[in-house]
């Protein structure tokens, strides 16, 4: 089990609440984790083991609005902030551990901060993982944008993962929110979606998109226009038929974790 320790620093509109995990031994490489709407990285405790037990030291924090973190509940004014507080936490990993590689995984609106990141900074990651990302076309924000007052739809938390038991522990989670979307965040978020569509590739960054089949809340297809925008020639992609939106929590989430740190190792062991 990796050891974790919590700390917080000055983001952009507050305090932030940040975590990193790392084992026993020194480590190859770090890897931040940039996670999901109206989640907190705390719920990837079982990821970052993984990647602590193949060598990595990992960071991770709650975005404004979310978990831990400072701010009103959701809400996100533009997503270039959300890329600049993650900036500011790769900035200490690379303090605490000069010279080590970089990877960057974002997962669903963390995959859209994510791929904005890499955007802005490609020069300084050795790969970057999007899983379920946001970008492309999500076509629930234009779709939700269109009533006079966002409703208030519950999520349907088995379209989460194919185990029951992800979706009732998100449930019952009180650091995940259960609410309706801010308006301004669904704003901020078509305003990101059109940013990375209207920026540059990422070159010969190596990228690894994962996705699940059978996702409902982030569709695949929705998604492809997104990758083939950012792709390069070291794109590695792997869709899992059956899954839903959560890969790394998912029935099959052993074999997914392996691909990825496979790639990861892959991508360190090129460079």
């Amino acid at each position: 089990m990796a050891q974790s320790r919590e700390w917080t620093y000055d983001g952009r509109h507050g305090k932030l609440v940040a975590r990193t995990w790392r084992g026993p031994d020194r480590p190859t490489h770090v890897v931040v984790v940039a996670h999901g709407y109206g989640e907190h990285v705390g719920r990837y405790e079982r990821l970052a083991d993984a990647f602590v037990g193949n060598g990595a030291v990992v960071y991770g924090v709650d975005h404004v609005g979310h978990g831990r973190s400072g701010g009103e509940r959701v809400l996100v004014e533009d997503f270039e902030d959300l890329v600049a507080d993650l900036h500011t936490l790769d900035e200490t990993a690379r303090r605490e551990h000069p010279d080590l590689p970089v990877v960057l995984l974002g997962h669903s609106m963390g995959g859209l901060i994510a791929a904005r990141y890499a955007q802005r900074y490609r020069g300084t990651l050795a790969a970057l993982v999007l899983s379920s990302p946001v970008i492309g076309r999500w076509d629930a924000v234009p779709q939700l944008l269109a009533f006079d007052e966002i409703p208030d739809i519950p999520l349907d938390i088995t379209t989460l993962s194919r185990d029951p038991a992800v979706g009732e522990t998100y449930a019952a989670d009180p650091l995940v929110w259960h609410g309706p979307f801010k308006r301004a965040t669904l704003e901020a978020l078509q305003r990101g979606l059109e940013t990375i569509a209207a920026g540059p590739g990422l070159g010969d960054l190596p990228l690894m998109w994962i996705h699940g089949e059978d996702d409902q809340l982030v569709p695949i297809e929705a998604t492809r226009a997104g990758i083939a925008h950012l792709r390069g020639a070291r794109l590695v992609e792997r869709t899992y038929p059956g899954a839903r939106h959560e890969l790394f929590n998912e029935l099959n989430a052993d074999d997914v974790i392996g691909e990825v740190t496979g790639f990861i190792h892959a991508q360190l062991a090129t460079d």
